[in-house]
């Protein structure tokens, strides 16, 4: 595992995606601990990609047309209605700060099944990783695991940092319904956007 992998997944990691996203709209709406904790969800929803990848299972997600269609579609389902939710200010991104507060498990849940909806993620890693396995140190397995462990570590301190500070640029900004409103359609819309992306991909 050299600097170049570590230079790489450090990139892919930083570019907004929709983990990036719902970790930044948790810590706007709800704050640092939801922030946080949308944060080790998203983390760990990749878990059972990279366990895939390890085991060649990406493999089969990609030769099989209808396992690929099936996840496709349920995960841009998901993202349509988490953009529902929060144009309609409710469940755990609800801008609005009189709005019910969202259990920590609920937070995380949305994190986690964002990522393992995401037949994209299985593939990104089956494309991804092999590039960076040297021969003769070690079982390609191995490798493998060993990178995306790394890479989940990438993942959950880069978005605690995303959800830090936007809980702290929250308690600054959040201030008017106006601004509220404005942030609620933005990541709504944001949301519509990745789960049309989603149904749309061929592979």
């Amino acid at each position: 595992m050299g600097l170049d992998f570590l230079l790489t997944a450090l990139v892919v990691v930083l570019v907004p995606g929709t983990g990036v996203v719902y970790t930044v709209a948790t810590g706007l709406a709800r704050g640092r601990v939801p922030g946080i904790v949308a944060a080790f969800g998203c983390t760990l929803g990749i878990l059972p990609a990279l366990i895939a990848a390890t085991f060649g299972l990406a493999a089969l997600l990609h030769a099989s047309a209808l396992a690929f269609q099936v996840l496709k579609y349920a995960g841009a389902a998901y993202l349509f209605y988490l953009a529902w939710q929060t144009f309609r200010e409710a469940g755990p991104m609800a801008f609005h700060r009189q709005a019910a507060p969202a259990s920590l498990v609920a937070v995380a849940r949305t994190g986690f099944l964002i990522n393992v909806l995401n037949p994209k993620l299985s593939l990104f890693f089956l494309a991804f990783l092999p590039q960076f396995i040297v021969p003769g140190e070690g079982a390609v397995s191995l490798q493998i695991l060993a990178m995306g462990s790394v890479f989940m570590g990438l993942t959950l301190v880069v978005f605690i940092g995303y959800g830090v500070f936007a809980a702290a640029l929250g308690a600054r900004v959040l201030r008017s319904r106006q601004v509220m409103t404005w942030m609620s359609r933005t990541v709504a819309l944001a949301f519509a956007g990745f789960g049309a992306r989603l149904a749309l991909a061929d592979r």
